[in-house]
């Protein structure tokens, strides 16, 4: 090893990250996360400063631009601490780590994340953002940094203290969370219900007050709740999702010219967002919609969230996927809030703006109808806080009906819907030619795993083959390209990547990129009838048991067993805005074990579900992965098996699609065999497809027609 004191500055350039690649042109000494970099701390006797964000993240734009860009504050660092710069997405694990300790130490978390280290890797100070002097109530950062360069040179053995105290506190707290395992009762679910309830916005919709996150698995939970409870099901629970749902759609958190959400919106009302967009959470939220579709009662509600569902995956086919070399099928992690240096500046519009596009496509006489159809005022709803020199813009929403537009215009429907289609085509031409948000085109599997369900679910409830070729063809990337001697790899850059690193997989793959793919791939099952999607999942679920379970209390670990030791070795069971990896996984266990009439992995849920049992009272909005896992317990087993040729099942299957059935077993195949509910099945005779109804391990007749099998669907779970 070349002396520490001599190594190159700045070694972000080597790497494939793009948050890692924003930062290699700093007058820091970065280095990326790694035994080196430590090693140089204790040679040094230094602490280490542990900086963790991501490329979207507005904040951590501004402190990146405010104090390591600053050259004298990177003195600062550079002189009396060794730097190391994370990317969340591309180790959570670390992330992980370090906010546990940063929640701990402070009370709150968030990005960008900062974390002073001892050379042994034990935190001893953290905090989020900070200026870069003394504002907000906030020590500036550069006397943050020199109090903390002071403090391990003058009060050494009271920093190690508190490293010491501090590790041993979060192990116990680690430990101590999976220890009390207890069962479940059923009552939990509804329990959970009304505990949502006491916190949802009847106003907006959504839970609690600003700022508001889209709540993606709590939405699903009351869905599969109110389903679950079919004929009459929980109106309570399935109307917070459809005022929830509707309120997103009409704000502008969701983008009204090109589909796809923000990642959360900064009022209680949905309408100005934090404008950076998250593969995970349009994924998941494409799949909400989707469902939503199929269940909310009023036909206007059906046909939005529909649109929306298909909107949002449009939105992610054409801006999200990677199309290029080893990566083709794969689709990136984000797209920034920030463009030309100003929040929103490719979002918003001014009226100035709006008639200037509608002059130029002969629209101008719509210029009225579209003020009012997406609420833009001179006063404007948004300005940049740290351009106010720019004035006022405008989010679009759209609060207005149709036919409130059509009568405040003089107008019908149609031509109300036809004019405005016409104008959201040219106001999107034209914001197409500003200059794009920065593009996060690093490819994850677990983030991937979500977007793959999304499409195959999407591609048979709407009988849409753009969007099974999307999830056949992502399918394919992920086991071409980030599985590697029968395992999975979490983080792709592609050859186009800018990093010397470009056009590799890396980082050892973690329990949610098993856990997402392995639901998705069931779901690609469901969509294709082939089984090999199905096999695989397999193969990964009995990986997860083998390299990730916690053999002495159940559930599962966030990291391999023979992955890279950290501080701490963590069990997430909580949701973020992604289902957590033990909801994940126990929602694979689940549902594999209906598939292949496996009790021992049934059980497997059973403890995930018994580990959080005394933490469910107290947080429900965090557990809705697990909470679904209950709801799976809890219903009725139901399987309907298809089989024949694709095309002679396509109406059968299609007749499924239609209804909400998320307890349902789904088996299509070509022939009998392969999985236990295909088993000793044959087409009737002189049929072309036939269908097997099942509830509660009581079979019906088979039937051939359309007709025949709604009947039995509808008397079984009319839903």
């Amino acid at each position: 090893m070349t002396n520490p004191t001599e190594a190159p500055r700045n070694r972000l350039a080597l790497e494939s990250s793009p948050y890692l690649l924003q930062h290699a042109a700093n007058p820091v000494d970065w280095y990326p996360w790694g035994d080196e970099a430590f090693e140089r701390a204790r040679i040094e006797d230094r602490p280490v400063l542990l900086s963790v964000g991501y490329s979207s993240c507005h904040w951590c734009h501004v402190m990146a631009h405010e104090s390591f860009e600053d050259p004298a504050i990177a003195e600062v660092m550079n002189d009396h601490f060794v730097s190391i710069k994370v990317d969340r997405e591309e180790r959570p694990d670390i992330d992980a780590v370090y906010m546990t300790a940063t929640q701990a130490l402070t009370g709150q978390g968030g990005w960008p994340m900062t974390v002073f280290l001892t050379p042994d890797r034990e935190p001893f100070f953290a905090g989020t953002y900070f200026p870069p002097t003394d504002a907000y109530g906030r020590p500036g950062f550069r006397t943050l940094l020199e109090n903390i360069a002071r403090a391990w040179s003058e009060d050494r053995a009271r920093v190690l203290e508190s490293a010491t105290h501090i590790t041993e506190r979060l192990r116990e707290a680690t430990e101590a969370r999976t220890a009390a395992a207890m069962p479940v009762p059923p009552s939990a679910a509804n329990e959970a219900v009304e505990r949502l309830r006491a916190t949802f916005d009847a106003t907006w919709g959504g839970f609690g007050g600003a700022p508001k996150f889209p709540a993606a698995t709590t939405l699903e939970f009351l869905m599969m709740h109110h389903a679950r409870l079919a004929p009459s099901g929980d109106p309570s629970a399935l109307s917070m999702v459809v005022d929830t749902l509707h309120h997103m759609a009409r704000g502008g958190m969701y983008d009204q010219l090109g589909g796809g959400f923000a990642r959360y919106s900064v009022d209680a009302r949905w309408l100005v967002p934090h404008f950076e967009k998250m593969l995970y959470d349009n994924a998941q939220l494409a799949r909400v919609y989707l469902h939503a579709s199929l269940l909310a009662p009023e036909e206007r509600d059906r046909q939005l969230f529909g649109n929306v569902s298909r909107e949002t995956l449009d939105y992610l086919l054409r801006e999200m996927r990677d199309s290029l070399g080893n990566s083709k099928g794969g689709f990136h992690s984000a797209q920034d809030a920030d463009s030309e240096g100003v929040e929103g500046k490719y979002f918003t519009w001014t009226p100035a703006q709006v008639a200037e596009v509608l002059r130029d496509a002969n629209l101008e006489a719509d210029l009225p109808l579209v003020l009012d159809a997406y609420a833009i005022t001179e006063a404007g709803n948004f300005a940049d806080p740290h351009h106010p020199e720019l004035g006022r813009t405008n989010v679009l929403s759209a609060p207005r009906s149709l036919e409130d537009l059509a009568l405040a215009h003089g107008l019908d429907v149609p031509t109300v819907a036809a004019r405005l289609e016409a104008a959201r085509g040219a106001l999107l031409q034209a914001r197409e030619r500003r200059v794009r948000p920065g593009l996060d085109d690093k490819v994850l599997t677990s983030w991937n795993g979500l977007a793959l369900a999304a499409f195959a679910e999407a591609a048979r409830v709407l009988d849409e083959p753009r969007y099974l070729e999307a999830a056949l063809e992502t399918a394919a990337f992920l086991r071409g390209t980030m599985l590697r001697d029968g395992r999975l790899l979490h983080a792709y850059r592609g050859d186009s990547g800018s990093g010397a690193n470009g056009g590799t997989a890396k980082v050892e793959g973690l329990l949610e990129d098993y856990a997402y793919l392995g639901l998705a791939l069931v779901e690609l099952y469901r969509a294709t009838g082939d089984l090999a999607h199905l096999e695989w999942a397999v193969e990964l679920f009995e990986a997860v048991l083998e390299r990730f379970s916690d053999r002495d209390r159940g559930g599962f670990f966030d990291s391999p067993a023979d992955g890279e030791a950290l501080l701490l070795r963590q069990k997430s069971t909580f949701d973020s805005p992604t289902p957590s990896g033990n909801g994940a996984a126990a929602l694979l266990a689940l549902t594999l074990s209906r598939y292949y009439d496996r009790p021992s992995w049934e059980r497997v849920a059973e403890e995930a579900l018994r580990s959080v049992a005394a933490m469910l009272p107290r947080a429900s909005s965090g557990f809705g992965t697990l909470l679904q896992v209950l709801e799976l317990q809890l219903a009725p087993r139901q399987e309907v098996a298809i089989l024949g040729t694709p095309e002679a099942r396509a109406p059968l299957e299609r007749e499924v699609a239609r209804r909400y059935l998320p307890h349902l077993v789904l088996a299509p195949a070509e022939a009998a065999g392969g999985i236990p509910v295909l088993e000793d099945r044959a087409p009737l005779d002189g049929a072309a497809a036939t269908a097997f109804v099942c509830e509660q391990m009581v079979c019906q007749l088979p039937v051939t027609t359309v007709e025949a099998l709604a009947a039995q669907l509808d008397a079984a779970r009319p839903v």
